[in-house]
């Protein structure tokens, strides 16, 4: 079993899995604000004609060197949001 790593080292293109280690799409941005060390969250590609979804940072489960497994099951990714824009925080 590899050795979690930090959010700061995963790349476009590495698979996304569910919770039962199935792939679900590839990494398609890194969403957060490294400066702060604050994770956002990721947006998931799906395929070539499938829109990328945003998956926030409380359902990313494990991140291992070439891999991210979330805790969601296939049914609960595909219920997930479009990715349009970074979400934005509350107003100040």
């Amino acid at each position: 079993m590899a050795d979690p790593v930090s959010w700061f080292v995963v790349e476009r293109g590495w698979p996304v899995v569910d919770a039962d280690g199935e792939e679900l799409g590839s990494v398609d941005e890194v969403i957060g604000d490294a400066d702060s060390d604050i994770f956002n969250g990721l947006s998931v590609s799906t395929g070539l004609l499938g829109r990328p979804r945003y998956v926030s940072a409380e359902r990313v489960r494990e991140i291992v060197e070439g891999r991210v497994a979330l805790d969601l099951d296939r049914a609960e990714f595909d219920r997930l949001a479009e990715h349009e824009a970074a979400p934005r925080g509350p107003a100040a």
